[in-house]
């Protein structure tokens, strides 16, 4: 069901890198479409993006106004949650909102030898706009980790789209839009979405940036449109490494597998062992466990296709190759798990101590559940405050700096070639 490898075995390198392939390549039939309808609400705004949503989500809305919800409509969706659906999303939007009040930049300046006030300014994303997929795969947790950080960013509009097909519309995900404070919220999805936010149309004002999760076609309209607008990240299939020193419980280990294992088929779960006998305790939690969940197809693909128990010589070395992988989720399942921690330098996410499971992150320990796939960890960080706020670089020159730096800048302007540039420094000299 799930292969085993050995990290003492002479191929182990090249089995590892077969393991971790994935190839992202966009299908020639999904790319062809996507740029299709790009290009068709480009050219006629608001009524293509209305007659791809009635195509696609089966619909027969007359406009963009039947597409966009009220906010009461929003507000009574939480009025209308279960007490305790309530409860653990309120503690789930405060728990994120206050971790990533930590994460706000500020303004600064410093005035320099010669007079000079050099600084940078930080200022909020004008209007974002954000994906939610919709449908039976809703996810509310998206609609807080995306709205959270942007709203405590400072975010001046922030628009949420979300496809609601043959109608269907998640309460929780209207209710985690009311409570987050999403400004506008359209009934619109998939391509036609993205490009209606990356371009502006009659009705759907232009956005910033764009962020939020989506499908094979929303992640190449993502792709398509980045330059026209920011975008947060073309994500891939969603990864967790466990590194165990045989000291936990085998059913926690396996079903922290399968928790990554459902999200689809292309899913990558991963455990590093020390202990052999514990690693042959972990399969039989498999198998046993396995035929007990709801989405046991699903788990049992993706641990055959793209899982792996790993017996390692020691920690070291399963750090060692857990920065290699620079895995999405990180759990360190171990004893002394908090020294483990300092020797990895690759990881969207580090869960320290065998408590410390990735499903809490996913809803509401605090940091951001969006974060770094296929290896990206090793040059890029999880979303955040930071992601909705842009600096600007001050330069306030006073007079005698000017004097003084004017002929250091005109001999390297007159090296580069440069004249007008040269010139234009001396005569502030």
């Amino acid at each position: 069901m799930i292969r085993r490898m050995n990290s003492a075995d002479a191929s182990f390198a090249a089995d590892l890198s077969a393991l971790l392939a994935f190839e992202d390549a966009t299908d020639a039939r999904i790319g062809n479409a996507v740029g299709e309808i790009i290009a068709g609400v480009r050219a006629r705004g608001d009524a293509a993006v209305v007659e791809y949503t009635n195509r696609f989500d089966q619909l027969d809305a007359a406009g963009i106004d039947a597409l966009t919800l009220p906010k009461v409509q929003l507000q009574q969706a939480l009025d209308g949650l279960p007490a305790q659906q309530r409860a653990a999303l309120e503690l789930a939007v405060a728990r994120v909102r206050e971790y990533h009040e930590k994460q706000l930049l500020e303004s600064w300046s410093f005035t320099d030898s010669l007079g000079n006030r050099l600084g940078q300014k930080v200022t909020p994303l004008d209007r974002v706009g954000l994906y939610v997929p919709g449908g039976k795969a809703s996810y509310p947790s998206s609609v807080i980790m995306n709205a959270v950080p942007a709203k405590v960013a400072g975010v001046g509009e922030l628009i949420m789209v979300t496809p609601t097909p043959r109608g269907e519309r998640n309460p929780l995900v209207l209710a985690a839009a009311a409570l987050t404070g999403v400004d506008r919220v359209l009934t619109i999805g998939g391509a036609q979405a993205v490009a209606a936010l990356a371009y502006g149309t009659q009705s759907v004002p232009q956005v910033d940036k764009i962020v939020g999760p989506g499908n094979a076609y929303v992640a190449e309209a993502k792709r398509r449109v980045f330059g026209t607008v920011g975008i947060d990240m073309v994500a891939g299939p969603s990864e967790v490494l466990v590194i165990s020193d045989g000291s936990g419980n085998p059913d926690w280990v396996a079903m922290d597998l399968f928790a990554q294992a459902e999200h689809d088929e292309l899913a990558q779960s991963i455990l590093l062992c020390t202990d052999a006998t514990f690693i042959e305790a972990v399969a039989a939690s498999i198998a046993r466990l396995l035929p007990t969940m709801e989405r046991r197809e699903t788990i049992a693909t993706s641990l055959a296709n793209r899982g792996a128990l790993i017996l390692v010589r020691d920690l070291n070395e399963a750090c060692e190759i857990s920065n290699r992988i620079a895995p999405e989720h990180l759990e360190l399942s171990m004893e002394d798990a908090e020294k483990w921690g300092d020797h990895i330098r690759h990881a969207g996410a580090i869960f320290v101590g065998h408590n410390s499971v990735e499903a809490l992150g996913d809803y509401c320990a605090g940091p951001n559940h969006v974060l770094p796939t296929m290896r990206s960890a090793r040059f890029s960080s999880p979303l955040g405050v930071y992601d909705f706020q842009k600096r600007s670089s001050i330069i306030h020159m006073s007079e005698a700096g000017a004097k003084a730096l004017a002929p250091v800048a005109a001999t390297l302007a007159y090296g580069e070639g440069l004249q007008a540039h040269a010139r234009s420094a001396e005569y502030r000299g």
